[in-house]
């Protein structure tokens, strides 16, 4: 590339030029506001500057123990101030932190640690047991170090020969941690779910986690002290990146072990809590709590919500309770949220069902992605702009992982053309909002016709007495496949097959309603999503 005079004697230098990093959001809130309320947990209170100590005494004694870069440190933690510290402490000495799903079997965990090569696993005591077992199962040798929370009531033996606090105490409040050697460096490292073969390492860099964590303050309008409640588990996608957002505008995070109305309800009341997020589970278990746990919303409180697109009725609910609903759409592989549905104030003046149907759609790029569309993936080009031609989503842009850990095979697959492939099939609007439509995997292929599970679902939502729906397909000699539902009813409520089933016939397309319904309790993850490989297994014995 040719030179022009801006090139000539205008060198990167330190002066000029410094690794993005989300870790300075915590040097400068503690210099900035060092009183500021930083992490509440029961009845523990510390300010920021607390938080910063703490966190460089973790990354001091991980040092002094010799951790260093590239190192894997694995956490098994709840949503706890010791996660919090973690997720600077960690990085703070070159590290890559490994937030391990809490509610994940043995065999998977001794997987994750002997892919991560684990150096150092810090374990809370309720989740001594499966670790225990996946220790003996791994061929990793971590240093161990137990969590004591003071807010877990129940019983877990120690699997090491120190506890965290006891970790850090001789470590260094003031220990000179360094800047990242490149921004493209390792920060952190998540598990996808693994529901078609092992799980896959989803590798973050510092300039990637830096940038999502100030789109979220922007995205989310977060202003200056939010009061932000742990409703999302921090071992999802770091939290989508909100241990360090809330850093940059020196709020104060609100931990919770279990996600439980009452406690929800509670703690909003008394923190006035401004911000959470969450599945749409954590939407039905607020709505859904009995009247005396639910308590009066010190003012309207922003809930953002990813996974599958809220029902209409579930957002109707929310907005009636208090909360403003926003939807975001993004996965693993793009640092959690990486897109928002940007309300227009326009559409304030729709019918409420038009309004829900707007919300329910995944909506436009983060400032911080460079690039979203639907695309064929065969011929990548764009899909028409009609809210009709299926192709898939697709991404390009700095908040896209850096690939799969040992997996060069896939991360060029996940890559190929130079986009992202989701994995997850949508349409374009004309108003250049994207909506899904299914994964891939999910769409229901019945006698030549696709059909959409999410909008069956969305129609069994819709009946009054549906708590949970998920629809897959059922493998059929005539057919090829026809839509099985499995619901899930309120408690006290009733319903029959054939009420739900003529309720679909009012609300679809004859063809796209459900064949097959099973009353259920419906298998979720951690995370709330519900888990439709289970339900496909399923679906062939019923």
């Amino acid at each position: 590339m040719a030179k022009t005079p801006y090139d000539t004697d205008l060198d990167r230098n330190p002066a000029n030029f410094q690794p993005l990093t989300p870790l300075t959001f915590l040097q400068r809130a503690a210099e900035t506001f060092p009183d500021r309320a930083a992490i509440i947990h029961g009845k523990l209170r510390r300010n920021y500057r607390e938080f910063y100590a703490r966190a460089r005494k973790l990354a001091s004694a991980l040092s002094k123990h010799g951790i260093k870069r590239g190192d894997t440190v694995s956490v098994v933690l709840a949503n706890t101030p010791a996660m919090l510290e973690a997720h600077y402490g960690v990085p703070m000495c070159g590290a890559v932190l490994n937030t391990i799903n809490t509610r994940l079997d043995a065999a998977v965990n001794a997987f994750t640690l002997d892919h991560a090569e684990s150096k150092v696993l810090i374990v809370d005591r309720e989740f001594s047991k499966v670790m225990k077992a996946a220790l003996a199962a791994c061929k990793a040798k971590p240093l161990i170090i137990d969590y004591d929370d003071p807010e877990y009531a129940g019983s877990g033996e120690r699997l090491g020969t120190i506890e965290y606090e006891d970790f850090i105490k001789d470590g260094d409040p003031d220990f000179a941690w360094t800047m990242p050697n490149d921004e493209w460096d390792a920060i952190s490292l998540n598990y996808t779910s693994g529901t078609t073969g092992d799980p896959k390492g989803v590798v973050y860099h510092h300039r990637g986690a830096s940038l999502l964590a100030v789109g979220n303050v922007v995205t989310c309008g977060m202003g200056k002290h939010p009061v932000y409640m742990w409703t999302l588990p921090m071992f999802h996608c770091n939290g989508w990146c909100f241990p360090w957002s809330i850093s940059v505008v020196t709020g104060t995070h609100v931990c919770l072990r279990a996600v439980r109305a009452a406690a929800m309800y509670d703690l909003i009341a008394t923190h006035k809590v401004t911000h959470l997020c969450g599945a749409p589970i954590v939407m039905a278990t607020l709505l859904n709590a009995p009247a005396e746990e639910k308590k009066p919303l010190p003012h309207v409180v922003e809930f953002f919500t990813a996974a599958a697109p809220p029902p209409e009725v579930v957002l109707a609910g929310m907005k009636d309770a208090g909360f403003n609903v926003t939807h975001l759409y993004g996965l693993t592989e793009c640092y959690g949220p990486a897109v928002v549905n940007d309300w227009n104030g326009d559409w304030d003046t729709l019918p409420l069902a038009q309004q829900a149907a707007k919300k329910a759609r995944q909506g436009v790029r983060y400032g911080a992605l460079e690039a979203l569309d639907v695309m064929d993936p065969e011929t990548m080009q764009p899909v028409p702009g009609d809210g009709k031609t299926l192709g898939e989503v697709m991404m390009r842009g700095n908040v896209v992982m850096k690939g799969y850990l040992k997996n060069r095979a896939a991360s060029d697959k996940a890559f190929a053309g130079g986009w992202f492939h989701t994995g997850d099939l949508g349409v374009m609007h004309p108003d250049g909002y994207i909506q899904l439509k299914d994964r891939s995997k999910d769409i229901i292929i019945s006698g030549g016709e696709n059909i959409s599970s999410i909008e069956v679902e969305d129609a069994l939502y819709k009946h009054p007495a549906v708590l949970a729906a998920a629809v897959v397909a059922k493998p059929d000699d005539k057919w090829g496949e026809t839509p099985c539902a499995f619901v899930e009813l309120k408690p006290g409520k009733s319903a029959t097959t054939d009420e739900l089933i003529q309720w679909c016939k009012s609300n679809l397309a004859g063809f796209k309603c459900p064949r097959t319904i099973v009353f259920a309790e419906l298998p979720k993850t951690s995370t709330g999503k519900i888990q439709k490989f289970k339900l496909r297994e399923m679906a062939k014995e019923v």
